[in-house]
C-alpha cells in the first residue's frame, strides 16, 4: 500500500509519527522554528496542546471502513475490511471469563498496520491557513502567530472549533481540562483564553510535547 499512499499523499505533512525520516526531534525543531520566528518579530504565539484520550483504541470501525473504501483500491479495501471484521475479545480474571464481545473500535496495537490505519483515519483532521498543526501519532498541537494577542487566539479558537466538530463526528475524544494553552512571547501580556467543546483550556506556564519541555519566554 505504501506506493499508493505516497502517490496520493494520504498521510498529511503535519503527521510525523511512525514515518521514515520523521523523528520526534524533527517535529520539535519544526515547532521551535515557528516560535522563534514569532519571537524575533515580537509577535504572540497562542498554542494549544491537546490531550487526545486512548486515540488508537477509539478508531471507529465503521468510519475507518468508509475512509478506506474511499481512498484505497477495492482489493486493498477488501483485505483490510476482512482484517477488521469479526474481531472479538473477552476478559479472563482469576479464572472467571466473560462471554465474547465484538470489537467495534480501535486498531490492533502492536501490529504493523495499526499506526497506518490510524493515520488514514485521522488524515482529514482539519487544518487552517492561519495556524500551524503538529501531530505525532495522537499527540496534537496547534499554534497561531500574530502581532495582536487577541487575533492570535481568535485564529487558534477557530481552528479548535473545527477540530472539536471533527472529533465528535469521528468519535474520538479530547479532554479539554487536561489539554494546555500557553503563550510564547517576549511581551508582558498573555493571549486570551481558548476553549475546546465549550470548555476552557487551562493556561500553563510550561508544556511538555513529545517528552521535551518548553518554558514560557514571558518569564525571562
Amino acid at each position: 500500500m505504501k506506493p499508493i499512499i505516497e502517490k496520493k499523499s494520504l498521510i498529511p505533512d503535519h503527521q510525523f509519527g511512525f514515518r521514515n525520516n520523521h523523528a520526534t526531534v524533527e517535529q520539535v525543531h519544526r515547532m521551535v522554528n515557528l516560535i522563534n520566528a514569532g519571537l524575533e518579530e515580537k509577535k504572540y504565539c497562542s498554542a494549544a496542546f491537546l490531550d487526545v484520550s486512548q486515540a488508537f483504541d477509539k478508531v471507529w470501525h465503521q468510519g475507518l471502513r468508509y475512509k478506506l473504501k474511499k481512498l484505497l483500491p477495492a482489493h486493498f479495501y477488501n483485505i483490510l475490511e476482512s482484517y477488521l471484521h469479526n474481531r472479538f475479545f473477552y476478559v479472563d480474571f482469576k479464572g472467571e471469563e466473560t462471554t465474547l464481545r465484538s470489537v467495534l473500535s480501535g486498531v490492533p496495537q502492536g501490529s504493523v498496520l495499526g499506526p497506518l490505519l490510524y493515520f488514514i483515519y485521522t488524515a482529514d483532521l482539519p487544518t487552517s491557513n492561519h495556524t500551524s498543526l503538529y501531530t505525532f501519532a495522537h499527540d496534537t498541537a496547534i499554534i497561531a502567530v500574530h502581532e495582536d494577542p487577541a487575533v492570535a487566539s481568535s485564529h487558534l479558537q477557530n481552528h479548535l472549533n473545527k477540530v472539536g466538530d471533527w472529533l465528535k463526528e469521528w468519535k474520538i475524544k479530547a479532554n479539554a481540562t487536561k489539554s494546555q494553552h500557553i503563550t510564547f512571547t517576549l511581551r508582558r501580556n498573555d493571549c486570551p483564553a481558548v476553549t475546546l467543546d465549550e470548555v476552557e483550556v487551562p493556561r500553563s506556564d510550561s508544556v511538555k510535547y513529545l517528552g521535551r519541555r518548553y518554558l514560557t519566554l514571558t518569564e525571562g
